[in-house]
């Protein structure tokens, strides 16, 4: 009896199982270096801020001048920033076990605190969950790897992957996590603030509102 030689998955592509097509997006993303966040975006913090043993981060509203805050959970407790100026507005180093990290909640979500306390604010990170990757005008947020593990953020607008237009006018690299574990990326609700958060600092942008 004669054998069926056929593989049961055709292979696509080369030697790397990729198609044309893919090769030349990942090459794409290979060759585009990372470059400032366009206007009208500006960096918070110059350029991030450390915050060892980051486990995730969520977005709340300050609820007198409807301001952008971000939380911060991490092994060493939790922190709220203003997402303008990059103050600290608040730190809890010891929070409740049941309350420390955002798994102990069935909507992955922490007590707020400073300004906030009194409401749940949820947390996207290590455990789960998410935050926006697009605003109401247009931009968005990508995450690619295509030298996994290490991950790249691009930001775009008015268009999606695979980005038609140049990079440096229609879409941007911004941050690349070679260094540490990417555990959030995203815009706040009101998406005036871009946040990308690792296990070792937090990068956050803003916008005028």
């Amino acid at each position: 009896m004669k054998r069926n030689t056929t593989p049961a998955f055709p292979s696509r592509g080369g030697a790397t199982g990729l198609s044309p097509y893919q090769e030349e997006l990942r090459d794409r993303m290979l060759a585009a270096p990372v470059m400032p966040a366009p206007d009208p975006w500006r960096p918070v913090f110059e350029p991030c801020v450390p915050v060892g043993g980051l486990l995730g981060i969520g977005f709340a509203a300050h609820p007198e001048i409807g301001q952008d805050l971000v939380m911060v959970v991490s092994t060493e407790g939790h922190g709220l920033f203003d997402a303008v100026t990059g103050e600290k507005v608040a730190r809890d180093r010891d929070p409740d076990f049941e309350d420390g990290t955002a798994d102990e909640a069935r909507d992955l979500s922490c007590p707020g605190l400073g300004p906030v306390a009194g409401t749940q604010v949820p947390i996207a990170g290590i455990y789960g969950g998410g935050l926006h990757h697009t605003t109401g005008d247009g931009w968005g947020l990508d995450v690619v790897s295509p030298a996994w593990p290490n991950d790249r953020v691009l930001l775009s607008k008015g268009s999606g992957l695979p980005h038609p237009g140049p990079h440096g006018e229609r879409w941007w690299h911004i941050f690349h996590s070679y260094y540490s574990e990417l555990r959030a990326v995203g815009f706040s609700p009101s998406g005036h603030t871009l946040a990308v958060a690792t296990s070792s600092d937090l990068t956050l942008w803003s916008r005028s509102t």
